[in-house]
């Protein structure tokens, strides 16, 4: 519950991040949106991943199965396709900007699904909990559970800015060393020629 819960919120939270920074990219052409973009992507899809996972693992011993296709685990394996949808065509194209607007446009696309992950269980009779946590009325859980669990959230949040702005800095670097690594060329050719 402890890792399960906070990725599935950062797994939605961090697509919900994506889309609005594909956005940002196809609206007003601002590169570091497209870094940023792709920096969160495999971050989310890590999460999801975990979250597919530590629902499996805690599904097999109170379920008698590791996977059912029930709606909250089958809109989170859709949120991980989507992850995956947009990592995949954003390198799929020789050109670096066509991967970016296509994958962008998959990413907002995609964000239909999020309605879904978080209603799910409301809107289907399903075997998956319903909301304990943020419903109205307030949580249904232990606050010696509760604390524990938003500790868990807000260390997994800062873990995963800790990784996108490494990301980001990472490909920004990488593209300045592009850059310099271009003009050396081109100052190596004009000095030839």
């Amino acid at each position: 519950m402890y890792v399960h819960v906070p990725s599935a919120w950062l797994a939605s939270f961090l697509y919900f991040s994506l889309a609005i920074s594909c956005v940002f990219y196809l609206v007003w052409k601002h590169p570091l949106a497209d870094l940023v973009s792709s920096s969160i992507a495999p971050i989310g899809a890590l999460f999801s991943a975990l979250t597919l996972v530590t629902g499996s693992l805690w599904g097999k011993p109170m379920w008698g199965t590791w996977w059912v296709w029930d709606a909250r685990l089958t809109s989170m394996l859709v949120l991980f396709f989507f992850y995956l949808g947009y990592i995949l065509l954003s390198n799929a194209f020789e050109r670096k900007i066509d991967g970016s607007k296509t994958a962008s446009v998959l990413a907002i696309v995609g964000l239909i699904n999020l309605p879904i992950v978080k209603f799910s269980v409301d809107w289907w009779h399903t075997l998956h909990q319903p909301a304990s946590i943020i419903k109205i009325g307030g949580p249904s859980i232990d606050d010696k559970m509760l604390l524990p669990l938003i500790l868990m959230v807000i260390a997994l949040s800062f873990f995963s800015l800790y990784m996108i702005i490494l990301n980001v800095k990472t490909k920004l670097i990488q593209k300045k060393c592009e850059a310099l690594l271009l003009k050396s060329n081109l100052e190596e050719i004009s000095k030839t020629g």
